[in-house]
């Protein structure tokens, strides 16, 4: 159902088996968990790129490998993915990039195109992000993207701010 994103920076691709050692990369690097209550062990993050995978093969959409364009380097992860929230289908929003990529407007361009993707495709899922209620960047993000505050409460043993899109967009 997804395939090739591109914006003018970014290709965003699906996640391939290939893309284990970044994403092993990534997913252990302790500054890209400053707001997590917890860093995956590297056989944790094999677990849950073995299960991003099978999302792609059950629903033909997922989270996404991040390439920068001029240097073809993987520079991130994200997308979307369908979970249930309080007994509704939602769509999780999900990003996370290199320290080498941050602060340079990767995290909402890969989003707002992925957003824009969804709301395209999957109309009847509303998009929510879910993150640690220190984790400014992520929340500047997500209000940047027409999102707003819908709730605050624990999610994986931390105090989280639950993100839906406004109505009307951005």
């Amino acid at each position: 159902m997804l395939e090739d994103l591109r914006t003018d920076r970014l290709l965003l691709r699906p996640l391939r088996a290939d893309d284990l050692p970044a994403v092993l990369e990534i997913q252990t690097d302790p500054r890209t968990h400053l707001h997590d209550s917890y860093l995956a062990g590297p056989e944790e993050v094999r677990q849950l790129f073995e299960a991003w995978l099978r999302h792609w093969a059950d629903h033909g959409f997922g989270y996404l490998t991040v390439v920068e364009q001029a240097t073809g380097a993987v520079i991130g992860i994200g997308g979307v993915q369908e979970r249930e929230l309080d007994g509704e289908r939602v769509l999780n929003l999900f990003y996370r990039f290199r320290p080498s990529a941050w602060g340079k407007g990767y995290a909402a361009e890969m989003a707002g195109t992925v957003v824009d993707w969804a709301e395209r495709t999957l109309p009847g899922l509303p998009v929510v992000v879910i993150t640690n209620v220190g984790n400014a960047p992520a929340r500047r993000v997500a209000e940047k993207l027409g999102f707003a505050v819908d709730k605050e409460a624990d999610y994986q043993g931390a105090p989280a701010v639950y993100y839906r899109r406004r109505v009307g967009r951005r």
